[in-house]
């Protein structure tokens, strides 16, 4: 490709409108800049975002979470990286991942931070289906399972016995392939040896 370089014009094209969320802040950890697409997100002016205003839409939840990470990380200007639920213009709340940078000024001292986000609902969304899906198979199987040492069948809750297979598979979603081991191979093998010599006889 060449060593083309953007013109500035190109480069707030391309900051205004990116997919990301674009923040910067001042060296007194107050936001003072927002590309188009946040604003588009949250729906909100410049001026309502600027400095805090940004954060009167994070969850409660997470503010205070979210809010100690970044100043503790200002102030130790080292890069962070965090997740909160943010307001979209709509109202509804959206998990965000958030990544925050130092950057600093031409002759080398520190200008503030600037962050990118982006929209993770879906994948946080993903992750909390299957974790609730894992702990209801945990659950349909947990606590202690009366088993009889002999045949190995198992009694249920209404006092009936089920064959081991049967159990599992109507309280959880495994499904059973049948073969033999090794170990019983070898004993079956066994075994018909000896029916065979006995016939033989």
């Amino acid at each position: 490709m060449g060593n083309a370089r953007l013109t500035l014009q190109e480069y707030e094209a391309l900051v205004e409108q990116s997919p990301i969320l674009i923040w910067r802040a001042n060296t007194e950890a107050l936001c003072d800049y927002f590309n188009d697409r946040w604003l588009s997100f949250r729906g909100r002016s410049m001026e309502q975002e600027f400095g805090n205003g940004w954060a009167e839409g994070v969850h409660p939840d997470d503010f205070d979470r979210c809010l100690k990470i970044y100043l503790d990380n200002f102030n130790a200007r080292e890069t962070f990286e965090m997740e909160y639920r943010l307001m979209r213009h709509d109202g509804e709340y959206r998990w965000i991942f958030d990544r925050g940078v130092p950057f600093c000024n031409d002759d080398g001292t520190f200008a503030g931070f600037i962050g990118s986000c982006i929209d993770i609902t879906d994948r946080v969304e993903a992750q909390e289906a299957l974790r609730i899906n894992l702990e209801k198979e945990i659950k349909s199987l947990k606590g202690i399972i009366p088993i009889c040492g002999y045949c190995k069948k198992i009694r249920d809750d209404k006092e009936s016995w089920q064959q081991l297979e049967l159990y599992i598979t109507n309280h959880s979603e495994a499904l059973f392939s049948h073969g033999i081991c090794p170990s019983c191979l070898e004993e079956q093998m066994k075994e018909m040896k000896t029916m065979n010599i006995q016939t033989r006889q």
